[in-house]
């Protein structure tokens, strides 16, 4: 016999699936925030390298 009225689980099941994809989104754009730290770094030293080179 199926079960009469609201489902029972549904709105928990919602809101840990939010708060699961707000974590994996945060955690994507901390990643992609640190991966441009590091190339911005990267260039710098590459330009000061290369001022270095042409000082010589």
């Amino acid at each position: 016999m199926a079960k009469k009225g609201v489902q029972k689980n549904t709105q928990n099941k919602a809101k840990h699936t939010k708060l699961l994809n707000r974590k994996k989104n945060k955690l994507r754009k901390e990643k992609e925030a640190h991966k441009e730290r590091l190339k911005a770094i990267v260039n710098k030293a590459k330009e000061q390298q290369d001022k270095n080179i042409n000082l010589k």
